[in-house]
């Protein structure tokens, strides 16, 4: 389960998951090692479909449904690229009633503890 901390300068609440990140890494790295030529594509072929799906978010003129299968089409590059990361299987907490309640416990309390933000000490992130 994600243990929640209060940031270093004391604005917010943070939930580490630098350590899942570094584990997707690292399985991603041991993928290209084994087969370079196969996951070069899958990452080539995500990125095209990133790069689409953020014209379409911010074209004006796109329809919702270009949308739609734009957003489908990256979400499918993705989901590939998981399937390569052995360690994706345990990065989503399931969490249980109880856990969920001791979660939003720990949370609340840290948010207590917040510093109130001013103009001089506002965080540059949300």
């Amino acid at each position: 389960m994600l243990l929640p901390q209060l940031s270093p300068d004391g604005l917010a609440v943070r939930l580490p998951i630098a350590a899942r990140v570094e584990q997707l890494l690292d399985d991603l790295a041991l993928a290209y090692a084994e087969d370079p030529d196969d996951l070069g594509r899958m990452l080539a072929r995500h990125a095209a479909s990133v790069v689409r799906l953020d014209h379409a978010v911010v074209s004006e003129d796109m329809a919702e449904y270009e949308r739609a299968m734009r957003a489908a089409e990256a979400d499918a590059s993705r989901e590939a690229l998981v399937d390569q990361c052995p360690s994706a299987v345990g990065l989503d907490d399931l969490l249980g009633p109880e856990d969920a309640i001791t979660l939003a416990r720990r949370i609340t309390r840290l948010a207590g503890h917040i510093r109130p933000c001013t103009a001089q000490n506002r965080s540059p992130h949300p």
